[in-house]
């Protein structure tokens, strides 16, 4: 087991003024007054997660002027479509209200559960910026060969998932089904190498465009949540060449609940590993985009990873102006996702088919175990540096596993 990560906590000089009283909203937890992320809450619509409570916007809807039609909709996808300037005009605004000694009118605050998938998914799609990652499983797949193809260096390499399979966290995840290879040859069944890949998810917004520069890809950047893209790892080695995924990854990519806004990790941007090479002028950066953003990984409960976000050598900026370099359109509700985020040591490494090395080595988990079984829950959580000493949240994204569904 891992020992926890302690966190220097700044000094607190006193309770903040605020009308909230929740000893979760303070600036030296997560969902302090520093993050203020959005989701859904059903019939309750739109919410600012404050602490461990939310605050529904539908509500206070007339204290948001021009802005009350985006946080009375039923999802995000409005104001992810309404852009930065709104974006940023909104937080401005929820923190006066949040931060305010006295609760405005309407306010009442909700209790965490029953949140739904906070927007309509577009497009969804997932990289391979680790390069740790990377080289783990090109020696774990072709032990004889280089661990890591050689245009990788040059280009964010990604594959296209299904929107249509994006769910939030809490969904159960039923085992799929896939062909795989033995040695009397393919078979179809449930998969025996159910894995996740502990990620980083961006959410797009503004309007639809192509050909994006690093810089202007920012702008189409609403926030961030933690992703878990779950990989049939038997599934996903009989049939990823030469096309890459499909079956082994499509059937269930779970994301937070709660999307942190873009805005609040300022303090945590930092520059991503150098490659080692040049890289063409189309995903050059003024400044990079990496993100000091600490992972954590529960497998039934205990922690066996801290992957770290900082060590990811593609960033989100580079990543959309590669996808859109051919013409492809970013569009609100569009996802993209950082692929899985691995470190240099063992206990950093985002997936199980790395923390047990193809299946070969034991996880210090219930006695010992090399991938999923039924009924297993996997629980990522994360934050970054905020400002002041503050700890910026990315909400939890958990999921358990079902058994396969036998009915066909």
């Amino acid at each position: 087991m891992l020992a926890r990560r302690a966190h220097h906590r700044p000094r607190r000089t006193g309770p903040p003024v605020t009308w909230i009283e929740d000893p979760a909203f303070v600036a030296d937890a997560p969902f302090g007054p520093q993050t203020l992320p959005y989701g859904v809450l059903g019939d309750d619509g739109i919410a600012v997660r404050v602490g461990d409570q939310a605050l529904p916007l539908r509500p206070i809807a007339d204290h948001f002027g021009a802005l009350a039609p985006l946080v009375s909709a039923g999802d995000l996808n409005p104001l992810l479509a309404a852009g930065r300037p709104a974006w940023s005009e909104l937080r401005a605004r929820v923190l006066e209200l949040v931060t305010a000694a006295s609760a405005p009118r309407g306010a009442v605050l909700a209790a965490l559960g029953g949140e739904v998938l906070p927007f309509q998914v577009a497009d969804y799609v997932d990289f391979y910026s680790s390069r740790h990652h990377a080289e783990n499983v090109g020696r774990i797949f072709r032990p004889d060969g280089e661990p890591l193809l050689p245009n990788w260096t040059h280009i964010p390499i990604g594959y296209h998932g299904r929107a249509g399979t994006v769910v939030v966290s809490g969904t159960p995840v039923v085992r799929p089904h896939g062909q795989r290879k033995t040695p009397e040859g393919p078979v179809f069944g449930p998969s025996q190498r159910l894995d996740i890949e502990a990620e980083v998810g961006f959410v797009c917004g503004g309007p639809v465009a192509s050909r994006l520069t690093p810089s202007r890809a920012v702008d189409h950047v609403f926030g961030v949540a933690l992703v878990n893209d779950w990989s049939a790892r038997d599934v996903q080695a009989w049939e990823y060449q030469p096309l890459g995924p499909f079956l082994g990854k499509s059937f269930a990519t779970s994301i937070s609940a709660w999307i942190t806004p873009l805005e609040a990790f300022a303090v945590a941007r930092v520059t991503p590993p150098p490659l080692g090479n040049d890289v063409l002028p189309y995903l050059v950066e003024e400044r990079p985009w990496g993100l000091d953003v600490r992972l954590e990984v529960e497998w039934n409960g205990t922690l066996v990873s801290k992957p770290p976000f900082r060590e990811m050598s593609w960033t989100f900026a580079q990543q959309l102006a590669h996808l859109s370099a051919n013409g492809a359109t970013v569009r609100p509700g569009d996802l993209i996702a950082s692929g899985t985020v691995s470190g240099p040591s063992r206990d950093e490494r985002g997936s199980f088919l790395e923390l047990s090395w193809g299946g070969k080595e034991q996880v210090d988990v219930d006695g010992g175990r090399t991938f999923l079984e039924d009924g297993d829950t996997v629980r990522i959580t994360a934050t970054a540096p905020g400002e002041h000493g503050s700890l910026v949240g990315l909400a939890e994204v958990v999921g358990t596993i079902a058994p396969a569904d036998t009915e066909r």
